[in-house]
Parts: structure tokens; sequence; C-alpha cells
């Protein structure tokens, strides 16, 4: 339950807590209440006897009570517990308990009774072991603190530790262990005297810590006595042992007030503690002494000297309590427990929680008799948590938020940062950091910082509008406006659009400024267009213009800002607008430009014919450089209106390059190029057309059109062309006789062979006209061939030529004749001779007989051939007549197939039939049974299977079938 003292803290902070809100101007907000920062709870532990010194590391607790006896625990598991009596052990009285951050390792020091019989001991215990270990090497020194190896996880090793002596001694040491046995005789591996405090004085070490920095070879070193607190810093190699006899090294020479924070007492003790966030690397510490508590910050990054620290350590006076009692004299803390704000601290009948920044009290807690005097207050460095112990009982501490309120102690000293990141929860106390601080930057005439922070908070936009507007600051509005318009939800359209034309309006005026002073080139000028550029291309204002185009651009003009104008629409994409303005002022390369910056390719079709008539040769690069983004035939309204020669040649340039590049077969593209080639350049049309083939069906162009086009342009060469490829061919050799002779020639030669009426008519008339039109007979005598005789072409010579030109002629024409009569006659009697040695040879054949033997076997079935009908070939090879059907059927065609199995059907029917019906003879003097008998004969016995022809066409067929493949191969298998 919470004492009295609690409920009366909780009061006072809430009490405390509004008043400072109204200071800071924030408004009232009822909260619901709030556990105490601290609260503690007594724990069901009873020790058997009072508790003299308690020490707790990593959940594991060790105390020593009045009738020396050593109690261990485990706090995260009370079951595990044990006891050792020290009497076995010593007979000197325990002085200190020391435990290391992981609970493995225990020290405990021993004062002796009678001075001349003992020396003080030190002994070791460890947490796998109940035996209680000492060395020889350790008495004669009274020890009064251990600095531990803070980065030490082994629980058979201690690593580099350091200890502290009452006569200001610092000794270096590490103990080792291989299971329950030392590695030496002796506990420690190494002994050696690293510094010395006192300087032969009684100066004992109340504290010692020493931290390594993470990632470095850096050590960082705190020892405290009563009176001074000595800080070292310095680098060590961990090979050399001992290691941080190294940084101490350089301090031997040193004047001592060089290395220590002094603070004058006459307490025979100081405490000293650290806070550290991620356990390996102190933040803060806390250092008791007689005049008050020495609070400071650690960077271990910077604070290499004592100085440095020195500069961020304030002191604290004692927490007064509730009720003063001025008549006692003043206590002192025997223990501190430090947090990250606050400070616990422990008398021998109560415990003060103070606030290190506010340094006041908010938690007191008295402890009476029935618990008895409270030993100490401890904090576990690994877990954080926070037990106190009295001589009879056990209470752990929680603290529950105890950042709550610290953004207001960083507010009120202007510690802005701090104050930000520890009120960033609470949305209502970040605003008003925000606004405080926008306030004092403004009061400091710090304009542009305070816009910033007035732009982060929640506050009204109009009055800080006004704020600037009264002190004539636009820049330090216009980055207020900027940041609010960040802030804002999309959705919010008309704030947007508020903002945007705001600020647009601030950035106009201020460069319309600066070009009324004639410094439009200057670097000011520039840094405000750049900013300008950057602001209309951010998204939001993007789609702001261009949702309200026509208010920014009447804005711009009334500014007679052209050059953002023009800017303007490149940012809203408003290229149609931009392109007009440059056709309107005849500035038709720049339409270009702009039109090759967009990918809106509708605008190519809808300004390329004007652009073609101005700028031909750049609309066509740029035609080309878009290559298949853009439709050809979409273009042709651009391509067909140009007049003059540099038009046509670039609009040639791009029709060849979307035939030859883009690979185009569309018709109107091909017909427009024709059309250009038949009007300007008859060479490239030749060309063209050749390219283009003989084949019609795989020609692109309109044949007929362009037939009609070249008759119209008097291309007779390309007339000829056309005419042959739509088969005209006595047109095409009529028109080439009246070009070029030879391209008569080679139009009669691609005439159809097949033709040869057709090919004599069209030499005919190469003839004709060699003979007519040249009267040459020489010439014309050459023509003639196997097509064209003499008596072909003699119509064509004149009455008046005499015999004499065709002598030579005539003579080869007649001897060509009789040649051939002498080569008919030797084939006529070589046919006749060949006719007559066949009838002989089928007259003989007739009486041909052979000899059948009843051993003879069938070639298929290897059977006895006699057995069933057979079939026997004058090849001496002999087949049953139904082996030679089946090994025949997979050869014949499907026509012959069907055939023989309807024959077989006609034989089966005769058999069944009477007598008189087989005995029935047609024509041919043969009955119905033995014609189809006879037919079927011709089908299968034709050949024989293996030596004739049969066999021949399937020598390349595979033995194994393809489907048949797969079930050999698994037999096989």
């Amino acid at each position: 339950m919470t004492s009295l003292f609690d409920q009366l803290e909780q009061v006072s902070l809430r009490t405390k807590g509004s008043s400072d809100l109204s200071s800071l101007g924030v408004m009232d907000v009822l909260l619901d209440e709030e556990p105490a920062i601290f609260t503690k709870s007594k724990k069901d532990f009873t020790p058997l006897d009072k508790v003299t010194h308690v020490v707790i590391a990593n959940k594991f607790m060790v105390l020593a009570m009045a009738n020396n006896v050593l109690f261990r625990m485990n706090l995260h598991s009370p079951s595990e517990r044990n006891e050792i009596s020290l009497n076995k052990y010593t007979q000197g009285k325990l002085t200190n308990l020391f435990l290391d951050p992981t609970g493995n390792h225990l020290f405990l020091t021993f004062a002796s009774k009678s001075k001349s019989t003992e020396m003080p001991e030190l002994m070791y215990l460890s947490r796998k072991s109940d035996k209680i270990k000492t060395s020889g090497k350790f008495r004669t020194n009274e020890f009064t603190a251990i600095g531990w190896n803070n980065m030490n996880e082994s629980d058979s090793t201690t690593g580099p530790i350091l200890l502290g002596t009452s006569k200001g001694l610092i000794f270096e040491t590490e103990i080792s262990l291989e299971g329950d046995k030392f590695f030496a005789p002796s506990l420690e591996q190494y002994w050696r005297q690293v510094f010395d405090i006192g300087k032969n004085t009684n100066t004992p070490v109340t504290t010692l810590e020493y931290f390594q920095v993470p990632g470095t070879n850096k050590y960082m070193i705190f020892a405290a006595t009563p009176s001074r607190l000595y800080y070292f810093y310095g680098s060590a190699e961990m090979e050399e042992k001992p290691v941080l006899q190294q940084v101490f090294q350089k301090y031997l020479n040193v004047s001592e007030t060089d290395i220590f924070l002094a603070s004058e007492s006459r307490l025979g003790y100081s405490r000293l503690q650290f806070w550290s966030e991620n356990l390996i690397m102190p933040n803060q510490f806390a250092w008791v002494t007689e005049k008050g508590i020495y609070f400071g910050q650690i960077d271990d990054l910077k604070d290499n000297r004592i100085a440095t620290v020195k500069d961020k350590v304030s002191l604290l006076p004692y927490p007064k309590p509730l009720y003063e009692d001025y008549s006692q004299s003043p206590k002192y803390p025997i223990a501190i427990a430090l947090t990250e704000f606050h400070i616990l601290l422990a008398y021998t009948d109560s415990i003060k929680g103070m606030c290190l920044l506010s340094k006041e009290v908010v938690y007191e807690d008295q402890y009476n008799e029935a618990f008895g005097k409270l030993v100490s207050v401890i904090r576990d460095s690994r877990t954080g948590d926070i037990w106190a112990l009295s001589e009879n009982a056990m209470f752990r501490f929680k603290v529950h938020r105890e950042e709550r309120n610290i953004w207001q102690i960083f507010c009120v000293n202007n510690q802005f940062d701090l104050a930000k990141k520890y009120s960033r929860g609470n949305e209502v106390c970040y605003n008003q950091v925000l606004l405080k601080e926008a306030d004092m930057l403004f009061e400091q005439k710090e304009y542009i910082l305070s816009a910033q922070r007035f732009a982060e908070a929640q506050s009204s936009f109009e009055e800080i509008c006004l704020k600037f507007l009264k002190v004539d600051e636009p820049d330090s509005l216009k980055i207020f406006l900027r940041n609010k318009l960040s802030a804002l939800d999309p959705k919010q359209k008309t704030q947007i659009t508020m903002l945007v034309v705001w600020v647009v309006e601030l950035y106009l005026t201020k460069l319309e400024e600066i070009r009324l002073q004639g410094l439009e080139k200057s670097a000011s000028y520039d840094e405000v267009q750049k900013q300008f550029e950057t602001f209309i291309a951010l998204q939001e204002v993007a789609d702001c213009i261009r949702s309200n185009k026509s208010t920014i651009y009447e804005l711009m003009e009334s500014h007679g800002d052209k050059g953002n104008l023009i800017k303007l629409t490149i940012v809203s994409k408003d290229f149609e607008r931009l392109i007009r303005h440059h056709i309107f002022k005849n500035n038709f390369r720049d339409a270009l430009e702009v039109l090759k910056s967009q990918n809106n390719f509708e605008l190519y079709y809808q300004f390329a014919p004007v652009l073609m008539q101005e700028v031909p040769k750049p609309l066509v690069n740029t035609l080309i450089d878009q290559g298949k983004k853009l439709g050809p035939l979409r273009l042709l309204p651009a391509l067909v209106s140009c007049n003059g020669e540099l038009h046509y040649l670039e609009v040639i340039r791009y029709l060849e390059f979307c035939i030859v590049k883009l690979k185009n077969a569309d018709k109107a593209i091909h017909n427009l190029l024709v059309s250009f080639y038949a009007k300007y350049d008859s060479k490239k049309l030749m060309e063209y057309l050749n390219s283009q083939g003989q084949e019609v069906s795989l020609i692109n162009y309109d044949v007929y059109f362009t037939l009609r086009l070249c008759a119209e342009q008097q291309q007779n060469e390309a007339c000829v062309k056309l005419y042959g490829l739509l088969n005209l061919w006595e047109s095409a050799v009529d028109l080439a006789l009246k070009v070029n002779l030879e391209l008569a020639k080679t139009m009669a030669d691609m005439s159809p062979e097949n033709d040869l009426e057709l090919k004599k008519k069209l030499w005919l008339k190469i003839a004709e006209h060699v003979v007519s039109e040249k009267n040459d007979i020489q010439e014309a005598m050459k023509y003639l061939s196997d097509l064209i005789k003499i008596e072909d072409i003699l119509p064509f010579f004149s009455d008046f030529l005499t015999i004499d030109h065709f002598k030579d002629a005539i003579c080869n024409s007649l001897r060509e004749y009789n040649q051939k009569i002498q080569a008919l006659k030797e084939e006529m009697e070589e046919a006749t001779n060949s006719a007559e040695q066949v009838r002989n040879e089928i007259h003989s054949f007739r009486n041909c007989f052979t000899y059948i033997s009843s051993a003879d076997k069938c070639e298929v079935c290897n059977m006895i051939l006699m057995v069933r009908p057979f079939y026997f070939f004058p090849c001496n090879h002999m087949f049953h007549s139904d082996c030679l059907l089946a090994e025949l059927e997979p050869c014949l065609g499907m026509t012959k197939k069907n055939r023989l199995s309807d024959l077989e059907k006609q034989l089966e029917s005769l058999n069944t039939q009477s007598n008189s019906d087989n005995n029935s003879t047609g024509l041919s003097g043969m009955t119905r049974r033995d014609q189809v008998k006879a037919e079927i004969d011709n089908i299968i016995a034709s050949e024989c299977l293996y030596c004739g022809e049969n066999m021949i066409r399937n020598v390349d067929k595979p033995f194994i079938e393809d489907f048949e493949y797969e079930s050999i191969t698994r037999e096989w298998q």
C-alpha cells in the first residue's frame, strides 16, 4: 500500500504539473490518475538473522547475516538457495561483499578482530561452488572497492579487474577457474599494483568502475574516494597483461589536479553509481559526498579528460524531508540507486527519491522498527530492478514512466530537443514544446527557424501568418506555408489550393522585386528561382496547378514572368498550350523541343503538319528518333501536305526509314513513297520496284495505282516493270521496244516458260521491230532459234530483198529439218525391233515351266509349300498366298488395300454360289470367279516380294515402327 508520503507527493505533483502547464500556455487536460513514479512492494522473505551486508546482480542475491552465515538465492527462481557458514573459513569480521554484474563472482572482505593476531583478508566465492577460496597475496591489504569487467560473461574467469584498498592503492588482477580447481596454486593469474591514489595516506578507495569503449581499445576508469573522483582515459592492448596498467601509465607523472574532481568532505565514504542505456557504456553518473550529489553526463567519444567531464557536472543539494526537524544533525545517505532521471537515497530509516533535473523530492518513505534499520538500496545493473533490504525485510521498487513530466523541465530550461524527445508520445505536450520554441526563436528574430517550428505545431494559422506579415518577413512566411503544405492530407484540396496560390504569389513577388532592381542575373535571383522550380515540381503542387491552371497562368501573367509561365506549363504538363505559344511566336524549333520533351504522342500528330512546313529536317529527325512509338499512318496528313524540294526529300527520308528500318507494310505508306519517287526520283523508283520482287501477292504497294501514276509521270521503264507484274507481257514488250531493245528482250525472257506460243509471239514482236525500225537483217537473223524459224520472220522483210540475204539461214534450216527426219526414222526402227523382241519373250514365257519339290518351303513362314495355295516367281522365290498377302498388305497404298478387300469379299461370295453361276462366262471367255481371282493375283503377285520394285521403294523403311518402339524396347530389357 502506498504510504501517506506517497499520496501527498502525488497530489503535490499533480498540482505542480497543472501550474507548470498553465505557465507554458498549455490547455488544462484532465488525465486519468497515474501511479506514482516509485512504488514498493514487500517480498515474502524473512532472513533467519539480522542482515548486515547485501549485494544483488543479474537477479542473484547474496547477503550476510549477523550469525556469520552467508545466504545466496536466485531471485528469478527463489527455490534455488543455499547457506554457507563463514566461521569455518575465518574468524575475522566481514566488512563488505562485492558481486560482479553477472552474479557469478563474489569477493568477501574481512577485518581482523585483533590487529596483533590477524591481518585483513580477501576471499573469493564462485556461484558454481560452495567453497570459499583465499590467497596469501591478498593479505595485508584491506580492500574497499572492486572494479568489475562489465564486458565479461564467463562464469569461470573474472577477466581483468581492479581492486582498491583503504590506503588508496589500486591493484589489477584476474581470477580464473577450471572446474572447481584453480589453474595455479593461488587465486589470481597475475597481481600488479597499477596506481597509488593515497600517496602514503589512509585515503580509502570507495568505488572503482571501468568501461571499454565499444569497437576500440580505449578504456574509461573511474575511482572515487571520500573527497575526490578520479578519471582515467587511455588505450590498452588486451594481449598485454596487466591490461589496465597501460591506461594508468600515462598518469603517473601528471599533476593530480588534472585527473580528479574534488569535493571537501568529512565523511569517511562516498557513493558512485552509473546509469547506462545500453548496459555497455555509461550515459550519466551520480557521486554522493558530504556536500551533495554531483550529477554529470558522459560521452565516451569526447570525454577523454577530467576537464570535459567537469564541464557537464552539476552539484545537487540533498533533498529536505517533508517535515524537517532542524534540531537533528544532517544525515547522509548510506546507499544510492540511480535511474535515468531520478536517484533513490537510502538512509538508515528512510528512502527518498529526487528528480535529478528539477531537484525536487518525488518520493519519501520511512521504515519502522519492525523492519529494522535499512541496510542498502541496490539497483541491478543488468535488469534495472531496484531492491531495498532492511535488517529483517526485503522490498522491491517499480519505476512507472519516470519520464512523464521530464519534458516540462527541459522546456522551462529551453532544452527543446530533449523536451521534444520526452514529450513525443503526448501530442498536446509535444505541441506546446514546439510553440514555446517557435515563440522564443521569433523573439530572438530567428524567423526562418521560428517558421519551421510553427509549421510543425498545431496552432492558429491566421495568427502565425499575421505575426510574420507584421514584421515584414515574407521569406519566413513562405517557409511556414510550404511546411504547412507538406503536412496537409491530399484530400484537403481547398487548403492545398490556397497555400499553393499564396506561395506562388510570394515567389513571383520576390522574383519581380529582384528583376526591378536589375539583378536578374545575380546569384540571389538564381537561388530564389531554383527554390521556386523545386516548389512547383512537388507532386502535390503540380497536381494543384493542373487543377487550377487558369488561375496560376493569370497570376504569372500579372507579374510579367513569361519564363516561369513556360516552365510552369512544363511542370503541369500542359504541353499543348506551350507548343501553341511557341508556334504563335514563330519559335518553331522551341516548339519542336517541347514536343520532344513530353510523352503525349497525340501532340505529334496534332502539330506535325505545321512543323513539317517550317522545320522539315529537324522534325523528321525527331520522328525517326521516336521510331515505333509513332504510327506512320497517322502522320500521313503531315507528309502529303508538303511541297518543295526540301520537303519531299525529308518526307522520302522518313518513309524510307519506316519501310527499311521499321519494316512497315502499310500500302498507304508504300504508295506515298512510290508517288514521291515517280515525281522526283526515277532511279530510286526502279530500285524500289526491283526490291519488292516479282510476286504480286508479296508486294506492299498497289500495282494498279502505281501503274497509273507512272503512266501519268511518263515513267515508261517502271510501267514496263508493272506490266510484267500484271502478266501483260505483250503490253510490256510493246512499251519496252519504245524505251530500250534490251529491256524488251528481258521482258520476253521473263514471260512464262510453259507458254511457248506467247514467247514466240513476243520474240516475233522484237524481230519485227528490229527489221522494220532498224532494217538490220543480220540482227534479225540472231533471233532465229527453236521457237522462231526463218519462215516466221520472212514476212517482215521487204519484197525487194534478194535470196542471197537468207541463203545461209535457209540452208541451215533445211539441214536441221533433214537431221530431225533421220533421227525420227532411227527411233521408229528401234521401237519396231524392241516390240518384236518383247513379243518373242512373251511367247517363250508361255511355254516356260519349273519343278517344285515336296520339300520346298515358304520363304515367309518356312512351312511346306504345297500344304496351302502358293505363288512361285521366276526368281525361284516361293510364298504361301496368305503369307504373301500378310507381308505385302502393309506396303500397299490405301486404294489398292480397299480394292483388295472388295475383291476378297466378292470371291468369298462367288464361292458360296451355285456352280451354274460360276460357269457363266463373259466376253473374255472367263468365269466371274476367275476374273476376280485374276485381279487379286494381279495385285498380290504382280512382282516378287523380295525382288520387285516394292522392296526397292521400302529400302529405307525402319524395321521397327514408331508406335512399336517403346513396347519392343521394354521386351528387350
